[in-house]
């Protein structure tokens, strides 16, 4: 099994390198915290393993191999199934179950994983919305929208939303802007303005920043534009 560091390195390459770029290393370094000088050494530590997890560049940067890949989503079902956890049988509000799985996922064995997962009934999404990883290291792929993409009157259901920022969780939570809840652009303001946006049927609309939008993902309307979740 990797290390505890090994493992944030391969969630940390999955999560930027989703999409379709190589991570660069002061991405990683602001990423997890540390600096550039012990990335570069971790990368190459890593890109000497046999099995090979990470193909690193100097230039260019480093990416997962297959075989990292699946590491990495291997780590992304603990830290899933953790928060699910402890959203629906602990009662922890979901803009605090993030921080506390991030602590929890190493700590929890492939076997206590999969008694989880069991015990859970192997649910489909974490209380964000966001995927969770199959057993094998595979992930499902769900045909999303980011909602400052989609096109006015067109209504869709919440998909997921970015989990990294509490407050962000708290403010949407607020909205009813939660995974399953119905929203309609029905107006979108020059200039880099708000979006305003009809949730649920409210007789009202409310004011969304395009910062906010970014962080939401609604279910792809068919036949409109697709574009890949951050998580």
């Amino acid at each position: 099994m990797p290390s505890d560091s090994i493992e944030n390195y391969l969630k940390a390459l999955y999560d930027l390198g989703r999409r379709g770029s190589p991570a660069t290393t002061s991405a990683l370094a602001k990423r997890l915290g540390i600096s550039s000088a012990s990335v570069t050494g971790m990368l190459r530590k890593l890109a000497l393993k046999k099995p090979r997890w990470v193909i690193y560049e100097k230039s260019r940067g480093a990416r997962l191999t297959p075989v990292g890949e699946r590491q990495a989503l291997k780590v992304i079902r603990h830290h899933r199934l953790i928060e699910l956890f402890l959203y629906e049988t602990l009662g922890l509000p979901w803009d605090e179950v993030h921080a506390e799985a991030e602590r929890l996922e190493h700590a929890f064995s492939p076997n206590l994983v999969d008694r989880l997962a069991r015990f859970l009934k192997n649910p489909a999404t974490d209380p964000h919305g966001h995927a969770i990883p199959r057993k094998d290291g595979t992930l499902p792929r769900t045909r999303v929208v980011c909602l400052r993409e989609l096109a006015l009157g067109i209504e869709a259901r919440v998909s997921q939303v970015s989990d990294e920022d509490s407050e962000l969780l708290r403010y949407l939570a607020k909205l009813g802007m939660t995974p399953g809840a119905r929203v309609v652009v029905e107006e979108k303001a020059p200039f880099d303005g708000p979006l305003m946006i009809r949730i649920n049927d409210s007789p009202t609309t409310c004011a969304v920043s395009l910062r906010i939008a970014g962080d939401v993902y609604v279910f792809s309307p068919k036949g409109r534009k697709f574009s890949r979740p951050k998580k």
